[in-house]
């Protein structure tokens, strides 16, 4: 997923100040350019920069939605309902983000009664600013357009270079680890279901589609199996030309 670009108002600082002074160029030459260039202090404030919300960003936006976390309750939500299977979020992005989004003003913090201490003890909620961000993140075409690149069918793309017996030993290795993986998923869709209490909810969605995607790999396996005697070379090779 690309990062989603959002404008943030800046204000006047020593940061948008050197930011100001490297973009200036050197006197001589360029000075009318620099003058021109160079904006006065009413003009500076206001100024717009852009702000990179990324997939531990919108993940966190969506959870803080939902309640109140501190960093370590949020890591361990994010575990309980499974998150490295649908997203690619590491424990320490966890705290970067809720960081990131503090400063842009898209989470709050909340008195707790307890001594502040970074994200461990820092109880945070999303922002109606935050929750427009996200609302408009879910927007973009790219959430739609993308295509997934399997690190197994690269392999079996790559496969025709293996040693004999190798191609069966991986297809055999790929099948247990599918049947394996479905049980899991069942198990965790029977949680899911006993926990929202009805079908129709995105985490039901999702399981339920990821278990449908590893059943419809096992049976194209199947299929691989039954079509491996007959594996042969392309018949009419294409390439590229400008070859030597």
């Amino acid at each position: 997923m690309p990062v989603v670009v959002l404008e943030q108002e800046t204000q006047d600082g020593e940061k948008m100040k050197e930011q100001l002074n490297a973009e200036t160029p050197r006197p001589g030459r360029g000075d009318r350019r620099a003058q021109r260039s160079t904006p006065n202090k009413k003009k500076q404030r206001g100024v717009k920069r852009k702000l990179g919300l990324t997939t531990p960003d919108l993940v966190l936006l969506s959870l803080l939605a939902e309640r109140p976390m501190h960093g370590y309750q949020a890591n361990l939500e994010l575990e309980r309902r499974e998150i490295r299977d649908w997203a690619g979020i590491s424990r320490p992005q966890v705290y970067y983000s809720l960081e990131k989004l503090a400063r842009a003003g898209l989470i709050r913090g909340l008195e707790t009664g307890e001594p502040a201490a970074g994200p461990e003890r820092s109880a945070f909620e999303s922002s109606a600013k935050g929750r427009a961000a996200l609302a408009a993140a879910l927007e973009r075409e790219e959430w739609a357009t993308q295509r997934e690149r399997p690190a197994f069918l690269t392999w079996v793309a790559l496969s025709w270079q293996a040693r004999p017996g190798v191609f069966e030993k991986q297809i055999e290795r790929r099948r247990e680890f599918l049947e394996k993986e479905v049980l899991r998923e069942k198990e965790v869709l029977a949680s899911i279901l006993e926990e929202v209490g009805h079908p129709y909810h995105e985490a039901v969605w999702m399981v339920g589609f990821m278990i449908e995607q590893f059943q419809v790999e096992l049976e194209w396996l199947k299929k691989v199996v039954r079509e491996l005697p007959k594996r042969g070379r392309a018949q009419r090779p294409d390439y590229a030309s400008g070859g030597i």
